[in-house]
């Protein structure tokens, strides 16, 4: 049985209310809202739950248990809804390169890009706290800006590079050849990031909700709430103030959490 998107539901849930044309407007529209409603996070592979990328398994999650994700979910239900509207939408991989090297980071990564008559153009809703939320021209050094982010794209042969400036650091968020990926590419991607044992995913609470002032993020105990260019940090003490963070911030509650083992937080095992 062929799955199909709840379009209504989608909308609903991304507090959309503009036009559906596929035009560049109605892309850079559903890409903010969406960012800002269906948030990253890793909890099930953390909990030890399958992610399942079927649109089913994906509407169910992040629409009717207004859950958030990772960027294989993100980027698979975000794209068949850009399919969904007429736009035309590409799948890849890339690598990401903020924690290794290129020649030692696998295709964990996935984005889109969108193809207008005036240009070709990268989204990329489940890439964390360094996410753009907009789309970016794939065009060699042509800066975007919005708020207090830049982001741009360099060619450095064989690759494309996502380059993204954050107040004074500049860094490197993946690259990707842009070669064409078959959905199998994108399963076994995701199954390397959600169980393999040397995974960041596997070893890290990462979450991150963008806010009206600013964005939240979560990196195992160390929670940071921006509002615009100031930062508040704290260290959660416990699974408890995890759970309440989530329902406050994150629009969800998990009683699950209270159970939660994570690795790279030995006193939290």
């Amino acid at each position: 049985m062929t799955s199909v998107l709840n379009l209504e539901a989608y909308l609903d849930r991304i507090q959309w209310g503009g036009g559906t044309a596929p035009t560049f407007a109605t892309l850079a529209g559903l890409l903010k809202a969406h960012m800002s409603w269906i948030h990253f996070e890793n909890l099930d592979v953390l909990l030890g739950r399958p992610i399942r990328l079927d649109l089913d398994s994906l509407q169910k999650k992040l629409i009717r248990n207004r859950r958030g994700g990772y960027c294989f979910e993100h980027g698979t239900l975000f794209a068949a809804v850009l399919d969904r509207l007429g736009f035309r939408t590409t799948p890849h991989t890339a690598r990401v390169v903020l924690f290794n090297p290129r020649k030692a980071s696998p295709r964990t990564h996935m984005f889109l890009k969108v193809t207008f008559p005036e240009g070709e153009f990268i989204v990329d809703p489940g890439l964390g706290g360094l996410a753009p939320r907009f789309p970016i021209h794939l065009s060699d050094g042509a800066v975007e800006h919005v708020g207090s982010a830049t982001h741009w794209m360099i060619r450095d042969e064989p690759y494309w590079v996502l380059r993204v400036k954050t107040g004074e650091k500049v860094v490197d968020a993946w690259v990707s050849t842009l070669d064409p990926d078959n959905l199998v590419d994108f399963e076994m991607g995701n199954h390397y990031a959600a169980t393999f044992p040397g995974s960041t995913f596997v070893n890290r609470i990462m979450l991150r909700a963008f806010t009206p002032e600013g964005r939240v993020t979560l990196m195992n105990r160390d929670l940071t709430i921006w509002r615009g260019n100031e930062a508040c940090s704290m260290q959660l003490p416990d699974r408890g103030t995890l759970r309440a963070m989530l329902v406050e911030h994150f629009g969800f509650d998990l009683p699950e959490v209270d159970q939660l083992r994570v690795p790279s937080i030995p006193e939290w095992a």
